[in-house]
């Protein structure tokens, strides 16, 4: 009895993953086992950068706070901690968009907090 090969399921794995790969440079979108290396490298990466991403956001939005705040004459640390005395629950995101994008909210928020 011959061997039975599932070459539709075959064709449809290796489509996948030449489906996935395309845009990507040379042999690396039109090989199947170089694009197989590669695809999947890059799916290492995008699950990496996910947990990443959330922390460099959040470097970034200190780094904003901390600039609007010394124009203010206050230290990043100084602020934050007597917005939590006051129990003023504003997250970092947020305040960080009105450092950037609305400085007289941000100037009546560190007032309030200093006051």
């Amino acid at each position: 009895m011959p061997r039975s090969q599932n070459k539709v399921a075959s064709r449809r794995r290796r489509k996948k993953i030449l489906a996935q790969a395309k845009g990507y440079w040379g042999a690396r979108s039109k090989v199947y086992t170089i694009a197989k290396h590669h695809v999947e490298k890059a799916l290492t990466h995008a699950y990496r950068h996910r947990k990443t991403k959330k922390r460099e956001f959040r470097n970034l939005w200190i780094s904003r706070i901390n600039a609007a705040a010394r124009e203010h004459g206050v230290s990043y640390s100084r602020l934050i901690s007597s917005l939590k005395k006051k129990q003023i629950e504003i997250n970092r995101k947020v305040l960080a968009d009105l450092a950037a994008n609305h400085p007289e909210a941000f100037a009546e928020i560190v007032k309030y907090a200093l006051a």
